[in-house]
């Protein structure tokens, strides 16, 4: 079973394996789908009413939030303590400034305060009472983190089935096994050919999800496009496209725009220590790790 609704700025596939009823696997689906939404509504930088961007309003004054914009944000300031700033969330602004702020669906354009000197330390979560605490005015950025979240709590709706594929737009998580019984056999866009593969990996609960050059960028700006560094402002080039293929979606997520920012030498050695696999491509060559 197969259906498909957008959300997030893109298309969401779910594919269900099950021998059982087909209106359960349907429902299953739908409440699937219903994470996708819960989670745009709590983390979109693009809807002044969502609970990111109010909660952003406020600053030096603790601010409860709910699980689905706590968890993702507090792993996105994991890992931005893990690459010392290079991935940081509080990076709303500099995207702003640089023309990445209309509403997918709307048009609309999304301002925020002018942030550049705020980084992740200037944004506190507290644990105990679930609350976030901003030390200045500034824009948070989830755009790494959300996706992969949603399709983790997506995932999480269809796990009793025999084999499942939450796709939201290239970032996916595939659960047991295909219809034939075999892993899931899933293709990597080729970064230069739109209608290409550039390699196809086996997954069986696991995820897989991509950064890449190619995917938005900035006509205006020569060598501008939507992952830009926190430190610089700038696209960072060094890679076109980084795939990482981790446990679950957010983590494959975060660290494939880790790893692009980070470049060459530094994001190869960050999945060797996180013991992750990756598929790594520079302008010219593709490199497997």
């Amino acid at each position: 079973m197969k259906k498909s609704k957008i959300f997030m700025d893109t298309v969401i596939d779910i594919e269900v394996v099950t021998r059982k009823s087909t209106d359960e696997a349907e429902a299953a689906i739908d409440r699937a789908f219903a994470a996708f939404r819960k989670v745009e509504q709590a983390c979109s930088r693009f809807s002044p009413d969502s609970e990111l961007m109010m909660a952003c309003q406020q600053y030096e004054a603790p601010v409860p939030i709910s699980p689905f914009l706590f968890e993702p944000l507090r792993f996105a300031l994991e890992v931005a303590k893990r690459t010392n700033g290079k991935f940081d969330p509080a990076i709303g602004a500099t995207m702003t400034a640089h023309g990445f702020d209309r509403h997918y669906l709307t048009g609309d354009i999304m301002h925020g305060p002018p942030s550049d000197s705020a980084t992740y330390r200037d944004i506190m979560l507290n644990d105990r009472n679930r609350t976030l605490y901003l030390r200045k005015p500034l824009t948070i950025d989830l755009g790494a983190v959300a996706k992969g979240f949603a399709v983790d709590l997506a995932s999480h709706e269809l796990k009793r089935y025999e084999g499942f594929v939450v796709n939201a737009g290239g970032d996916l998580y595939a659960g047991g096994a295909d219809e034939n019984g075999d892993s899931w056999k899933i293709g990597i866009q080729h970064p230069i050919y739109e209608d290409g593969l550039i390699q196809t990996v086996g997954l069986s609960n696991e995820a897989v999800c991509t950064s890449g050059s190619y995917e938005r960028r900035n006509a205006a700006k020569a060598g501008m496009h939507h992952m830009i560094a926190p430190i610089t402002k700038q696209s960072p080039n060094e890679w076109i496209s980084c795939s990482v293929i981790a446990p679950y979606a957010m983590m494959a997520d975060a660290f494939a725009t880790a790893v692009f920012l980070l470049g060459l030498e530094r994001g190869k050695r960050l999945l060797e220590q996180l013991g992750l696999k990756g598929i790594l491509i520079t302008p010219h060559l593709y490199r497997l790790n």
